[in-house]
């Protein structure tokens, strides 16, 4: 079981670390060839692979307690990565904002389509501001149900579109067993055009 829990944390890791990679190469562009050359040699996780997608229109919201936030990929980086760990898939959606200090990343088992429903493998949120303490949430083992959550894609890579949909999964503040749990829900629409 605690082999599963730690292939799930890592996919999630992946995500957020290729949403910061995209986020960063969105605020920049990398002149330098050798550097760029070297990190696509000494990566085992691609960007420009086929299926990773940056959206350039659209939003992503998350609702958590009595908050919502969103990311608008016209100033943010949101993207739709698919992973490949062995045999498995994954994709997932990654996201961080212009000032990187929100970040979000929900991954599932499985292959993107449209109009298809899959449980949730991995999530986790971040908020860093100034004023206030560092919040992570991650997706807790520990829940009742053990009811994951969903992902849920209506439009998958249709004209313009690069995704839309739903999803809800559980988040804890701490990895223990009595923690709190919130359900977070959440909607994204993004586009490639």
């Amino acid at each position: 079981m605690g082999n599963k829990r730690f292939t799930k944390f890592f996919i999630v890791f992946i995500l957020l670390l290729s949403g910061m990679i995209v986020s960063c190469q969105k605020d920049q562009v990398v002149n330098d060839e050798t550097a760029v050359n070297s990190a696509k040699t000494d990566s085992s996780l691609t960007l420009n692979a086929p299926g990773n997608y940056l959206a350039v229109k659209g939003t992503l919201k998350v609702t958590i307690l009595d908050s919502t936030y969103t990311f608008d990929a016209a100033k943010d980086s949101i993207a739709f990565i698919n992973v490949n760990s062995g045999n498995n898939q994954y994709f997932g959606i990654t996201a961080i904002n212009k000032e990187h200090d929100m970040s979000f990343g929900i991954s599932s088992a499985g292959k993107a389509l449209s109009n298809l429903t899959s449980t949730v493998a991995g999530s986790q949120f971040l908020l860093s501001h100034d004023k206030m303490p560092n919040i992570e949430y991650a997706l807790t083992k520990y829940i009742n149900t053990q009811d994951f959550g969903k992902i849920n894609i209506t439009s998958f890579k249709t004209d313009s579109t690069l995704a839309k949909g739903t999803f809800y999964t559980f988040l804890a503040k701490d990895a223990k067993p009595n923690a709190p749990f919130y359900k977070v829900k959440g909607t994204f629409s993004l586009q490639l055009k």
